[in-house]
């Protein structure tokens, strides 16, 4: 949180490892654990919400960018009054 608290907060999402990249890699982790049939259900869930956010044009961003789909399910925008 050190480093993207404040990115967080000021909602800068520019790219440091992009949605595009965290969504190929959990594929492949993905495939992996399906050949050694392993479970990987948080990773399968978290690689839907970077498919919704790249669906959404979204791909580009940082992963961190996660927070904006985290956001509009809690109907809540870090940083504004409640």
């Amino acid at each position: 949180m050190e480093v993207r608290g404040p990115n967080f907060l000021e909602h800068n999402f520019e790219p440091g490892f992009r949605i595009d990249l965290h969504y190929k890699d959990l594929g492949i982790a993905l495939a992996a654990a399906r050949e050694y049939g392993v479970s990987l259900p948080v990773t399968a869930i978290v690689s839907q919400m970077l498919e919704a956010l790249r669906m959404k044009g979204q791909g580009g961003q940082d992963h961190s960018a996660i927070l904006t789909l985290i956001e509009d399910l809690a109907q809540h925008r870090i940083g504004e009054g409640t």
